[in-house]
């Protein structure tokens, strides 16, 4: 006798929603009462599908780890497979019987493919529904006066604004699994933590991974940073961002979880201005901006979304590449933030955009040898933040920066981390510099480097290029795309 589909499993197949609370296909799937089978594939093989970066993997492990307990907790193990998503989804809902395949939603459009194929391959016997759950408001669902797809942020923000986002989904009280549990790889049989090195141990040290961190983490911003917000998040010494970035690209947390409780602490603390709020939602705002440039234009890592910028004048310049990637530039505030990176896995966002600037700008190298690297480096490489950032700061975006504006690292340098706590943390062989000399080192005295134990061009380097005279040179190369 065959199951019927008001007994037969349920496969909730996640991706970058790696949490219990807010997800909408692992709740669906709860309040029906049939068994569930959390299926998790890690997916190298499919076209067009990017490989994970080794940051990534590092934290994929672990948060993959936590969520799989959680699950055990609530009666339903986890299951683990490898290889191309069609045929592995495929056969655990074949060999389980399941009639029903839940997902949340993805934008890219290497995944979509994916999903769609994997819907054909399964046919009318199995109902697969797709769900919102990792973005505020769905691509289709918001559209220009005209009926086309916003490339500017305001307009975007201004249609947005004074839409409410659903409230959280509560977590499932319990799962029910079916009595016949599908084969799972280990996570230990995927490699996925580095070896020969293991290079993560900063990373380990800056960050806990998993769902109950990133609430842990939330609130504690909320409570300390929150009120302060619009001027705390420009200021990279101090830990005053809500650091959410990495539990939202692997779904650890849901940005609508995010919006509501923030709101319920501006709403009950009636010391948190109002600006403050707005800012921190605007950044929410901004996030699903990215992702619907994603779901609409695709190629955000590859293709420049202006195609006047095909044309740009990149220079090859392999030495200067890796200089950047080192943080041996030669510009302290360059060069902590390329080291932050290296030891935690993150940037400090305003240092993510001096830092763009100076790859892009100052040195002209195209921005994809930056979103490679960042890719690679970042636990939070997101496919539609960490690209379409990138082009923003490389000029070559959607809403992107005017192509004249080109940070000064000296003075945002001075201006956002003028006490130095910065640089001295991340540039250690600078911190005995005074504060006015350590913002520009080359500037300053032999007596005072002396005194610092300072010696450039050994101890430190010296600027591998002259600001002003980069300036003058990128100015000259985006006149010739400004159009």
């Amino acid at each position: 006798m065959t199951k019927t589909s008001h007994s037969a499993p349920i496969v909730v197949w996640l991706r970058d929603d790696l949490r219990l609370d807010d997800n909408p296909a692992l709740a669906e799937a709860a309040d029906s009462g049939r068994p569930v089978v959390p299926l998790v594939v890690l997916d190298e093989e499919s076209k067009g599908v990017r490989a994970l970066g080794g940051a990534h993997r590092w934290w994929l492990h672990h948060s993959l780890e936590r969520f799989g307990k959680d699950l055990a907790d609530k009666g339903a193990p986890l299951i683990l497979r490898r290889g191309a998503a069609r045929q592995k989804v495929v056969d655990v809902v074949e060999s389980t019987g399941a009639t029903t395949l839940l997902v949340n939603r993805r934008y890219d459009q290497a995944s979509r493919a994916v999903d769609d194929s994997v819907e054909e391959a399964l046919g009318d016997a199995v109902d697969m529904q797709r769900f919102t759950a990792n973005i505020l408001h769905d691509p289709d669902e918001v559209r220009t006066k005209t009926g086309g797809w916003y490339k500017v942020y305001t307009p975007f923000w201004k249609n947005l604004a004074e839409r409410e986002p659903r409230d959280p989904i509560d977590p499932p009280e319990r799962l029910k699994a079916p009595d016949d549990q599908p084969r799972s790889d280990s996570l230990k049989e995927w490699g996925l933590l580095p070896t020969r090195p293991d290079w993560s141990g900063g990373i380990a040290d800056f960050w806990e991974v998993g769902e109950r961190a990133a609430h842990a983490r939330f609130e504690a911003f909320c409570d300390e940073w929150l009120n302060d917000y619009p001027a705390g998040r420009e200021r990279p010494a101090d830990d005053a961002t809500s650091r959410m970035s990495p539990h939202l690209r692997w779904g650890e947390i849901s940005p609508y979880r995010l919006w509501h409780t923030a709101e319920a602490y501006a709403n009950r603390r009636k010391t948190i201005p109002g600006d403050a709020l707005r800012t921190f939602k605007k950044e929410l705002v901004w996030r699903d901006f990215n992702y619907h440039l994603l779901h609409n234009f695709g190629a955000l890592a590859t293709r420049n979304f202006n195609d006047r910028f095909d044309a740009f004048p990149w220079r090859d310049a392999t030495k200067d590449l890796t200089a950047w990637q080192k943080g041996l530039t030669g510009y302290p505030i360059v060069d902590a933030g390329m080291r932050q990176l290296w030891e935690c896995g993150w940037m400090h966002n305003r240092v993510r955009m001096i830092v763009g600037s100076f790859l892009t700008k100052d040195l002209l190298i195209d921005w994809r040898e930056g979103e490679r690297w960042f890719w690679d480096t970042l636990v939070d490489g997101d496919i539609a933040s960490n690209t379409s950032q990138w082009q923003w700061i490389g000029g070559s975006g959607a809403d992107a920066q005017p192509y004249f504006r080109i940070f000064n690292p000296i003075t945002q340098s001075q201006r956002f981390d003028r006490d130095g706590d910065y640089i001295r943390r991340f540039v250690p062989e600078l911190a005995a510099l005074p504060d006015k000399a350590l913002h520009a080192p080359w500037e300053a005295d032999a007596d005072t480097l002396s005194q610092a134990g300072v010696e450039l061009g050994k101890t430190y380097p010296t600027p591998i290029v002259d600001h002003g005279g980069a300036r003058k040179r990128a100015l000259d190369a985006y006149g010739q795309v400004k159009g």
